[in-house]
């Protein structure tokens, strides 16, 4: 189920205790005007109107009202994973806590190919951080699943490459996660027949691995734009 709407207008209209998997890739709110290097070249580093802080009237009462509604439609042993980095992720993780999420892990996915810097003034900026959290004290852990990955037990310092560009084939969204990072989370927290939803979905990532590893999905995505790649990519399957 995909839907072309504002993701807290919809949480409220999902049946409570519905889903078994969340994960969230909301704004982080670091369009500030500043610059980044993509593909070599000097580049703004706004993402769109969406993760501009001047937009929303308060971004701390945005992050609890989607926690919240994700808190409401998950199910008790479900889980939810929210990506972010120093510019939301402290904000996220009160949220999750005063939600009444329990923190299991948080995980560092470190990425293999950060771009340079271009100010010689700090370190380079290669990680972003995925709070894993659940909704009561069991959750699901396929652990022999992520045992195989290195065939010993997975840490959580996750080194993943960057999107790769056959993953871009149906349209560009500037804050795109890799498809292996998505595998790795549906596999280890979830299984076949479960419902992942993904409250922001960009490009569409996390409904179409989640296709791919035969669960259900629900998708929301606000922007008509990348609602139309989201279905196109998630349609090609």
């Amino acid at each position: 189920m995909l839907y072309n709407e504002d993701c807290i207008e919809v949480l409220k209209k999902l049946k409570p205790n519905s889903v078994d998997l969340i994960f969230a890739d909301p704004p982080y709110f670091l369009s500030n005007g500043g610059k980044s290097i993509h593909s070599g070249k000097v580049v703004s580093v706004n993402k769109g109107e969406w993760d501009k802080k001047e937009n929303y009237e308060d971004t701390i009462s945005f992050t609890k009202n989607w926690i919240n509604g994700c808190y409401k439609v998950l199910k008790f042993g479900g889980s939810i994973w929210v990506s972010g980095t120093v510019h939301n992720i402290f904000d996220v993780k009160n949220a999750l806590d005063e939600a009444g999420f329990k923190i299991i892990n948080i995980v560092v996915w470190h990425k293999s190919d950060p771009p340079p810097l271009i100010y010689k003034n700090k370190f380079r900026f290669s990680y972003e951080l995925i709070i894993w959290a659940s909704k009561g004290f069991k959750h699901t852990f396929n652990y022999d699943d992520m045992f195989k990955v290195n065939n010993d037990e997975l840490e959580d310092v996750w080194t993943i490459p960057a999107v790769q560009m056959n993953e871009k084939k149906f349209g560009y969204h500037p804050t795109q996660k890799p498809e292996e990072l998505l595998e790795r989370i549906i596999k280890s927290s979830s299984n076949e027949g479960d419902t992942v939803l993904d409250p922001f979905m960009g490009s569409g990532t996390t409904c179409y691995v989640a296709k791919k590893l035969n669960r259900k999905y629900i998708g929301i995505e606000k922007d008509k734009k990348f609602f139309n790649i989201s279905k196109r990519r998630i349609d090609s399957i």
